[in-house]
């Protein structure tokens, strides 16, 4: 049960991003239940590998980049959360998900959003194993 409400948390929140940041979007209509059917199954997949990302490659990153962060004061978290986003759409591009972020700063914003979402998301429904 936790692996689903992560993966629905987290697809909320790029919903929300793409929703929001005119430089993130899915390729294919854009209104109307004709949107949800098609953009569902890619929603949930960029979603699946947006959390892998963030579990597995962010906390090397972060490791390696400490010393900067604490000069910046961690601003330099705001760039790292920017870089899995690009990861993400940089890794789904050949597979035809059709998932683009077209830009550093739309995947800065993006990233500010996916994060403050998916913060409120687990205040209101955290999780049952805790």
């Amino acid at each position: 049960m936790r692996i689903v409400t992560w993966l629905i948390s987290n697809a909320v929140a790029l919903a929300v991003a793409t929703w929001l940041v005119g430089g993130i979007y899915f390729d294919g209509p854009t209104s109307g239940m004709e949107e949800v059917k098609q953009k569902l199954l890619p929603l949930l997949i960029v979603a699946l590998v947006l959390g892998l990302v963030s579990s597995f490659v962010k906390p090397v990153v972060t490791f390696f980049a400490f010393p900067f962060i604490l000069l910046t004061l961690g601003l330099l978290l705001l760039v790292i959360n920017a870089a899995m986003l690009g990861l993400t759409a940089w890794i789904l591009g050949p597979t035809g998900v059709g998932f683009h972020v077209d830009g550093f700063w739309a995947a800065v914003l993006g990233g500010i959003i996916i994060s403050i979402v998916g913060w409120g998301l687990d205040r209101v429904w955290p999780d049952s194993d805790e």
